[in-house]
């Protein structure tokens, strides 16, 4: 019994628990296993796996990040309306990627220099930035006047959308980042105990600006995607995606107390969230429902956590 706790409690376990699930999933609901719904299956999680890849970072480190959702929005409008202002995507892209990176930069530099809460800080980002996004659109959609636009989330390579290779891309880059670069390694042993890390040479301040503001940056990118998908710049996109997003990282084992991450782990944690709404969807539940099912995933993840942390030795 204790083997069987300690497998279901590590990593390898959740990659049991998911395939289990999975083909339980594959073998009960129809229409699953479709090509058409696994593309789709993709496509609905392309948004939070991209903005799970830096939130395990902030995870990692003890900190985490409420303002992502209104990152994504407002970068995403950024997108649009530098692109219509100048009529030219590519400088709605770089303005788009350098507002979402500034915004990350701010948190940063608020959190990690003025030793502000995460939470209150993020918090407010949330609402500064949200209120931003719906002053400059006067709360309304805007449209894309070049239908290139469209083109970054409908184009496909090897018959699979673009998007999904932008998410797989940053899966692979932000792996290789957390377990084979000084960087990443900084960010497990700042979550693991800063002052010592401090001691032993580690720029804990500059490496929490670091990651906030590749947390912006990459919360660009996820926006500029969402835009193009729904064709327009939207100032109420990506509301509550903060909660999925930190969800499906506890879920993959990331620790809210700090020090303990995975890649594969969070991908494993990004398809269980994506997979509980497509089930959902394909067996025609209410979405009224599904904000029931988000809490009861948000509150597993986190007695899973509880107990790792409890398993390690690591008592809050």
């Amino acid at each position: 019994m204790p083997s069987l706790k300690k497998l279901l409690l590590g990593d390898q376990g959740l990659v049991v628990i998911f395939v289990v699930a999975f083909a339980i999933v594959a073998l009960t609901v129809p229409n699953f296993m479709t090509e058409r719904n696994m593309l789709g299956l993709l496509q609905s999680v392309v948004t939070i796996g991209i903005v799970a890849c830096t939130m395990m970072f902030c995870l990692a480190s003890r900190d985490f990040d409420l303002s992502v959702g209104s990152i994504v929005a407002f970068s995403g409008m950024i997108a649009v309306m530098a692109s219509n202002a100048t009529g030219s995507i590519t400088l709605g892209l770089i303005a788009a990627l350098a507002s979402g990176a500034f915004v990350g930069l701010i948190n940063g530099v608020v959190i990690a220099r003025f030793h502000i809460n995460a939470l209150i800080t993020t918090l407010a980002t949330m609402q500064i930035v949200r209120g931003f996004a719906l002053i400059v659109s006067d709360g309304r959609a805007v449209g894309i006047n070049n239908p290139d636009f469209y083109q970054l989330a409908l184009s496909r390579f090897l018959g699979i959308p673009t998007p999904i290779w932008v998410m797989a891309a940053l899966f692979i880059v932000f792996g290789f980042v957390l377990n084979r670069t000084v960087f990443g390694k900084n960010t497990l042993a700042i979550g693991g105990n800063p002052e010592a890390s401090r001691l032993a040479g580690v720029n804990v301040v500059n490496m929490r600006i670091w990651i906030f503001a590749l947390q912006g940056l990459v919360c660009a990118i996820a926006g500029i995607l969402l835009a193009s998908r729904i064709t327009s710049g939207q100032p109420n996109a990506a509301t509550g995606l903060e909660l999925s997003v930190i969800s499906a990282c506890v879920l993959g084992g990331v620790s809210l107390a700090g020090g303990r991450a995975t890649m594969s782990g969070v991908i494993v944690g990004v398809m269980i969230m994506g997979i509980a709404e497509n089930v959902m969807n394909l067996l025609n539940i209410q979405a009224f429902y599904q904000y029931v099912v988000r809490g009861l995933i948000l509150l597993i993840a986190v007695l899973l956590d509880n107990l790792r942390s409890s398993a390690a030795g690591r008592h809050r």
